[in-house]
């Protein structure tokens, strides 16, 4: 698989053609320090970090009994009036707040334009979500958010989190996200009376090297909103919290190791909703999110919160950092390509696929073997699979790549249908040129070399191998990938090849958006 120099296809709910992905994937983070880097690091550790972890949670402790008392006696549904005493508490909350980011090293903050009134903008759209540092907006503002109501029960920081009035998301509740739709609309069409609420509309952290599908939740109220960027021009990028890379107290170890830390956040003009885009939330989501990726001058792609889950499944084939199966899975989901009885149609696909026996297929023959019109979204998928560039392609590379996005931490499942597809008649067999394809294909790569990995599986030196063979084998050696394929491809960095946590969203921003997927709710909080 490759990934094609240009896109055909507009984006959805779009007119205008994009721009092939960025090449870095925003779900990774890499951090490389000098000697000198590393000097001034230990130097900080022993010195200036343990004051400002005390002085940060002092800051914390006295914050909380204003937040307590504040917090007495509120109704869920309804607004108190701001009396004299409740606007101190404010202020003072505020202050403290400040004084909390200051010891952290955010000595000065710089703010650009104009932050809107509750009734001009009810909701702030955050961009791009990269570190729990993207805090700060919310502490400068007191603003509303959406959190999973398991915060609300988390000593200290739960009663921070109830005074700004939050918008929870219950995992138990399988009618949460619809609840939290209608609650964001209730406050969003009260004309200013609730306090603003911010959403990041990413829905996950990425490395702000573009900017990731916008879920349409906060857009689904269909009221004026106010894009609000945020920019971390720091030397050295101790901020980012991504799936892979450093945790979250390295982050927050190194970032109070710096002497200064610098952050920027910029308010946008007030963006109201054509008609058009208030019956299409998608639409809408779209066009601010172009707006702000204007404002920052990066570029925008279509992966998303699922293409996370995607990356950072816990198969035993971890897939690469440029894998060209994010592209390949985002094109599965606006063709609607992804089977409901995913068992059965995969295993369709490779029965038609084994009886096709190698044969290329071209546009029109892949257009048919999936029963879909040709159009852009089409041309873009088989343009993965046209590696030698003659418009033809091996559809049993398809069937593998569906497999993984579909099942992706059930690699001996793929490598069965897989081998199903290509071994002979005669002795079930494969050799290592159809290994090497199926490989490939199953970690979206355009080269890997397998040699040394199909020599160890064949010990009898046949030249071919069986699925029992490279079963048992991969029972006494289930980081194979990691011996046998990373190690001989220097280009093959694997999205788990680091220790982290378990991926999921981030806490201040939850998935509260409408969807179907339901994988989401077996994944462990990342914080």
């Amino acid at each position: 698989m490759r990934l094609p120099t240009r896109r055909q296809c507009p984006m959805e709910g779009d007119g205008k053609k994009e721009q092939a992905p960025p090449f870095r994937n925003p779900f990774v983070h890499e951090l490389r320090f000098t000697p000198l880097e590393k000097a001034k690091i230990a130097l900080m550790t022993v010195t200036l970090f343990p004051v400002r972890l005390f002085l940060a949670a002092f800051m914390m402790l006295l914050a909380w009994p204003f937040a307590f008392v504040a917090s007495m006696g509120r109704s869920e549904t309804a607004v108190e009036p701001q009396c004299l005493w409740r606007r101190l508490v404010d202020v003072a909350l505020k202050t403290i707040m400040r004084v909390m980011w200051f010891t952290g090293g955010f000595h000065w903050m710089s703010v650009k334009g104009r932050q809107a009134l509750p009734a001009e903008a009810p909701i702030l759209t955050l961009a791009p979500h990269s570190s729990y540092f993207d805090a700060i907006p919310v502490t400068m503002s007191m603003a509303s958010i959406v959190m999973k109501a398991e915060s609300k029960d988390i000593p200290l920081w739960g009663t921070l989190i109830k005074y700004i009035r939050p918008v929870f998301v219950s995992r138990s509740d399988q009618n949460s996200r619809k609840k939290t739709v209608e609650e964001i609309k209730r406050r969003a069409h009260s004309g200013g009376e609730w306090p603003q609420i911010m959403i990041f509309p990413e829905g996950t952290c990425t490395n702000r090297s573009c900017l990731i599908t916008f879920k349409p939740g906060a857009f689904i109220p269909a009221v004026p909103v106010q894009p609000v960027v945020i920019r971390y021009p720091n030397p050295m990028d101790s901020i980012t919290w991504t799936w892979q890379g450093p945790g979250a107290f390295k982050i927050l170890w190194l970032t109070l190791c710096q002497l200064h830390n610098e952050f920027e956040i910029e308010f946008l003009p007030i963006y109201t909703p054509s008609e058009e885009e208030k019956r299409n939330p998608a639409l809408f989501a779209n066009n601010v999110r172009r707006l702000m990726a204007k404002a920052l001058a990066v570029p925008i792609t279509d992966y998303s919160f699922e293409d996370c889950q995607l990356a950072m499944a816990e198969g035993q084939l971890r897939l690469p950092v440029d894998t060209c199966l994010l592209e390949f899975a985002k094109l599965v989901r606006r063709l609607g390509l992804k089977p409901r009885n995913v068992e059965k149609v995969l295993q369709e696909y490779g029965n038609r696929a084994r009886k096709l026996d190698g044969e290329k297929l071209g546009l029109e023959g892949f257009s048919q073997y999936l029963d879909v019109p040709v159009s852009d979204m089409l041309r873009d998928m088989f343009a993965l699979f046209d590696e030698h560039d003659d418009n033809s392609m091996d559809i049993r590379e398809y069937v593998i790549a569906l497999s993984v996005v579909c099942r992706p931490a059930r690699t001996l499942e793929t490598m069965k249908l897989a081998f199903k597809m290509f071994e002979a008649e005669e002795d079930g067999a494969l050799t290592e040129c159809e290994l090497a394809c199926i490989l490939r294909t199953a970690l979206g790569v355009a080269h890997l070399r397998v040699t040394r990995l199909f020599s160890a599986i064949d010990v009898d030196d046949t030249g071919k191998l069986t699925f029992d063979k490279f079963r048992s084998f991969v029972a006494l050696h289930p980081d194979f990938a990691e011996e046998y394929l990373y190690r001989d491809n220097a280009s093959l960095h694997s999205c788990g090849h680091h220790t982290n946590p378990s991926p999921s969203a981030n806490g201040i921003c939850p998935d509260f958006s409408p969807s179907d997927h339901t994988s989401a709710s077996k994944l462990k909080k990342h914080n």
